[in-house]
């Protein structure tokens, strides 16, 4: 008999996590398991986001109990998980049985993710590493301590005009290192094109959401102003998004299987945004390795990486993605996703 169950994860963070919508020092992350009789465990999920989406557990928990009294069986084919799944529910929760279901099929099949998807090999590629905003000092300390990277990105966004001194901070304390910017929606687009102008010249070389996540146009106007990519983040959760962001100019998404849904909404817009001619960086949320593997097994599709939650964890309860000297992510060789429990 197929069963479902999931429970809650208090995560700890190795340091509080600042950005422009508040500071955090834990988050919760829910871990959903399919089984196939009660002691046999056939796939993993997980559905994690943060606060600021404004996604309650309530809402998660309704959507994973009422898939817990389906009478029909789990898909035994990757096509079969969008119907499964359907459109309704958060997110997050319809993210954390795409999961599962995938984990599923490639567990009982004994083939990776990747391969089970028809997906290139996920090549090693560099992760960025993130750094909470702080005082700029403060960032420059964390910056040099940040060994075994070559990216960093920098969450950026606060209201004491000081975004410009923490670049310079952190580029004085790593000039060997690729820098991003992140402000999490946190500068008006006249604000980003002149910040913008100037951290371009300390050698930052990707910014990610300078505008809020509805200004579209914004966001395209400060494109065509900057001479480095601009990656949409929180303003890219659906297909919709996608088009309209592209129609703007805009030169990169940021894609979260969390807040788009899972793998399979997740490749589609993949594949769209490369029709459209963008770049794709493939990230998460602060999240377990379960989120964080399954989205590495995309690398190959891949531009740039921001796959750094289980780096930014004290207490994941999953063995995954690892991080080489150079910070780049590899996946492990293990059938589905790939995540075992920690002993």
């Amino acid at each position: 008999m197929n069963q479902l169950t999931w429970e809650p994860i208090t995560l700890k963070l190795r340091n509080p996590f600042r950005i422009s919508h508040g500071t955090s020092e834990t988050r919760t992350a829910h871990w959903l398991r399919l089984s196939g009789l009660p002691s046999a465990d056939e796939g993993w999920g997980e559905g994690t986001i943060p606060p600021y989406y404004g996604v309650t557990t309530e809402a998660m928990a309704a959507y994973w109990d009422a898939a817990a009294r389906r009478a029909d069986p789990f898909p035994d084919d990757p096509a079969g998980i969008p119907a499964y799944v359907g459109a309704d529910g958060p997110a997050p929760a319809r993210a954390a049985l795409d999961l599962a279901l995938h984990d599923r099929i490639g567990r009982l099949n004994g083939q990776p993710l990747h391969a089970l998807l028809g997906l290139p090999a996920p090549r090693p590629l560099p992760t960025s590493f993130t750094l909470a905003i702080d005082e700029p000092a403060a960032m420059g300390r964390s910056a040099a301590a940040l060994t075994g990277c070559s990216v960093i990105k920098l969450k950026l966004g606060g209201a004491d005009g000081r975004d410009l001194d923490r670049v310079a901070a952190v580029r004085a304390a790593r000039p060997d290192v690729t820098l991003y910017v992140d402000a999490n929606a946190g500068w008006s687009a006249e604000e980003a094109i002149a910040e913008i102008d100037r951290m371009v010249a300390l050698g930052v070389a990707l910014v990610e959401q300078p505008v809020a996540k509805g200004d579209y146009e914004g966001m395209g106007r400060v494109q065509a102003a900057c001479a480095v990519p601009v990656v949409a983040d929180e303003s890219v959760q659906t297909m919709g998004d996608v088009e309209r962001l592209a129609a703007a100019g805009v030169g990169g998404i940021n894609l979260k299987l969390m807040k788009v849904g899972g793998l399979a909404p997740g490749l589609a817009m993949l594949r769209r945004a490369r029709e459209l001619g963008m770049g794709i960086m493939l990230g998460c949320m602060v999240e377990t390795s379960i989120g964080a593997t399954a989205m590495a097994h995309l690398m190959g599709l891949a531009d740039w990486l921001d796959l750094d939650a289980p780096w930014l964890i004290a207490n994941d309860p999953f063995d995954g993605l690892t991080y080489d000297e150079a910070g780049r992510v590899h996946v492990p060789d293990r059938p589905g996703i790939g995540v075992i429990r920690r002993q």
